[in-house]
This record gives C-alpha cells, sequence and structure tokens, in this order.
C-alpha cells in the first residue's frame, strides 16, 4: 500500500514536534514536508526546532528544508496536520481545504462551527459524515476536521461509555493542567514554581462547551447538543506532561463504583475494531490503587504510549443523585493534541474520506 503524503504546519512548536514524532515512521502515512514561520522558512528543520522531546532533533528530519505556512508550499502533500496557532489557522486552514487538501487540525479555531467535524474517534466517529455537508456549504474540495480541546478529550473519552451505559445527566470537572499545554514559554518558570495558577484563558469556556458537541446526535446536516449540564474549573499546575481531571458525573440511573469500573474498563469502540495504528488497545485504563492516576505514571500507559487515559479513585459521590465521581488523566499534547489528530486522520482514511 503507497502510503499518503503528509505535511504538518507549524512543525517547530510542541504539538507539531509530536506531530513529526508520531509521523516518522507511520505505516500509512509519509511526512514529506513541514513548514513554519517566514523567518524560518528555507532553514534546516534542526536549525529552527528547538527540539524538547529527547536531546537531539531525530536525523530523518533534521536535513529537511522548512517551508512557509502557506497552501502553495505543500504541493506534494494531500494531508496536512495543523499545528498553527488559532490567529494563524483562521486564515491558512480554509485556504488549504479551498485548494483541495484534507486538513486534520489541533488549532481551537472552527471547532464549534456546524459543519466542522470535532471528533474523539472512540466517541463520536459518525460525525465525519459533516465532510460531505462543510464541501457541499463551503464549495471545497478539502476540508478541515478539528479534535478537542485537550482537557475535552481527557474526560470525554470517560463520558461515551457511562452516557451509553446509566445516561448521564450533569458533569462537574475541575482540572489540574500540565505546562506543555501552554506551550514552551507558556508559563513563565516563576510563575508556576511552588504554585498552582487557577486560571486558563478561555479553557473553561471550551471545557463546557465541546462535549456537549461531541456527545450530541447527528441528525442530517446538523448536530443537536447532549442535552447535559457542564460546570468546569481549569488550573496549571507544576507538572510537565499528563492533565488530571476530578470528575463528578450525575448519572441517569444509579450504578455502584464497580458497575461504572466495568463499563469504563470493557470500553471499545471503532478506533479498537478497526486496529487503527494509533488507537491503544485499552482506550481507558482503570486502576484500582486507591492514590492513582498519578500523571507520571499514567501519561504513558498502555499499548501506545501517551493514547490512553487511565482511571481511578471511583466512588460515589452523595452531593449528586445517582453521583458517582472519579479522578482521570492522560496526555496533554499526545492523546490532548498531535495523537488526537493522527487518530482522526486515521479515522478518514479508514473511512474512505482520504
Amino acid at each position: 500500500m503507497a502510503k499518503i503524503p503528509v505535511a504538518v504546519l507549524g512543525a517547530t512548536g510542541t504539538v507539531g514536534q509530536h506531530f513529526v514524532k508520531l509521523l516518522i515512521d507511520h505505516p500509512w502515512f509519509e511526512l514529506v514536508a513541514l513548514t513554519a514561520s517566514e523567518r524560518s522558512a528555507g532553514k534546516r528543520y534542526a536549525e529552527v526546532a528547538k527540539w524538547y522531546l529527547s536531546d537531539e532533533v531525530p536525523e530523518e528530519v533534521a536535513g529537511i528544508e522548512v517551508r512557509p505556512t502557506d497552501p502553495g508550499a505543500v504541493e506534494d502533500a494531500k494531508l496536512l496536520f495543523s499545528a498553527m496557532p488559532a490567529e494563524e489557522a483562521q486564515k491558512i486552514e480554509p485556504a488549504c481545504a479551498e485548494a483541495g487538501y484534507i486538513v486534520s487540525s489541533n488549532s481551537s479555531n472552527f471547532r464549534m462551527d456546524p459543519d466542522v467535524p470535532l471528533i474523539i474517534p472512540e466517541v463520536n466517529p459518525d460525525h465525519l459524515a459533516l465532510i460531505d455537508v462543510q464541501r457541499k456549504r463551503r464549495g471545497w474540495s478539502g476540508c478541515i476536521v478539528k479534535n478537542p480541546n485537550c482537557t475535552t478529550i481527557v474526560f470525554v473519552l470517560t463520558l461515551r461509555p457511562l452516557l451509553d451505559a446509566f445516561g448521564v445527566k450533569s458533569v462537574f470537572v475541575s482540572s489540574m493542567q500540565a505546562l506543555s499545554g501552554a506551550g514552551y514559554a507558556g508559563v513563565p518558570s516563576m510563575a508556576i514554581e511552588n504554585n498552582v495558577i487557577p486560571f486558563i484563558a478561555r479553557e473553561e469556556d471550551k471545557v463546557e462547551e465541546e462535549p456537549l458537541k461531541l456527545l450530541g446526535k447527528l441528525e442530517g446536516k446538523d448536530v443537536r447538543l447532549a442535552p447535559m449540564r457542564i460546570s468546569a474549573s481549569c488550573h496549571r499546575v507544576p507538572v510537565l506532561d499528563g492533565h488530571t481531571e476530578a470528575v463528578f458525573v450525575e448519572l441517569g440511573r444509579m450504578a455502584s463504583p464497580e458497575e461504572v469500573a466495568g463499563v469504563l474498563g470493557k470500553f471499545r469502540a471503532k478506533p479498537q475494531r478497526l486496529k487503527l495504528p494509533t488507537a491503544p488497545e485499552h482506550p481507558i485504563i482503570v486502576s484500582n490503587a486507591q492514590d492513582m492516576p498519578q500523571p507520571r505514571y499514567a501519561r504513558n500507559a498502555g499499548s501506545v504510549p501517551g493514547m490512553a487515559v487511565v482511571v481511578g479513585r471511583i466512588r460515589k459521590d452523595p452531593a449528586l443523585k445517582n453521583g458517582i465521581k472519579y479522578l482521570v488523566c492522560g496526555h496533554n499534547v499526545i492523546r490532548g493534541a498531535a495523537g488526537a489528530a493522527v487518530l482522526n486522520a486515521e479515522l478518514m482514511k479508514a473511512e474512505s474520506y482520504l
């Protein structure tokens, strides 16, 4: 099988580097182009990428000449992975889709647009049908598909099986978010050392809005938002990678912690049935240890490091009717960003959208 040529837009940042790492030896995709800002274009990737993931830039990509982030600069690619800041993606992603490229994007713009698929492959793979709606409405031959916010992905993965088994009426989530979610230069060291920052700009809005679309029902050309209430409080903590989230769920019917643990641990979905390359064998891993999950150990758990989430401390919540509470932890830059977009692209290929 011939590999599909792909490019990474915004390849020098933290998420862009994770894209590169995931794509170097991918069985379905061939990395043919890397783009960055105009000041980096024309230089070798090793010269402009301050590599955060290991000691050196991988030799497979070190000598690649970085291109400008422009639809005309990636003509040898068919599929584009976007790690651009939202303000840049706002202009470039539609131009790429109009030019015929398929864009699998981690950028936050367009996520709530009615005709843009917002996808977690284990949660709402059927929403890919919005690609046809998007192309018809906008006159594009290409398309834009989004993955959600990193915090959203980690806990919504656990809501899907709970919703299917018991129903979900309301969710309260309190996040302890890793520094890498803000990028390498995102939080000054003297601000976070010995500290917790109880505010992340625009984060709570995303965490409260995106799950309603992800868990909503596709009805013709539109998604009917899920009829549940979500309240979020988001906080930055001095952890490098791995978002930890305390989740409080009002179920539609009574369920014991043992029942909830069984449903979560047995959960499999379309990516597992299709055996997509980046899909973990167990998307949700349930820990019985009373002091787990911890990000140091949970962030790389599972058969595909960084792509599973770990749930622990499942117990009744006496403050809610049919209440259950638990902790969940996942790798925010892999499952919550680059890995999510790669898995979305694998699903698109498997469903004949590429």
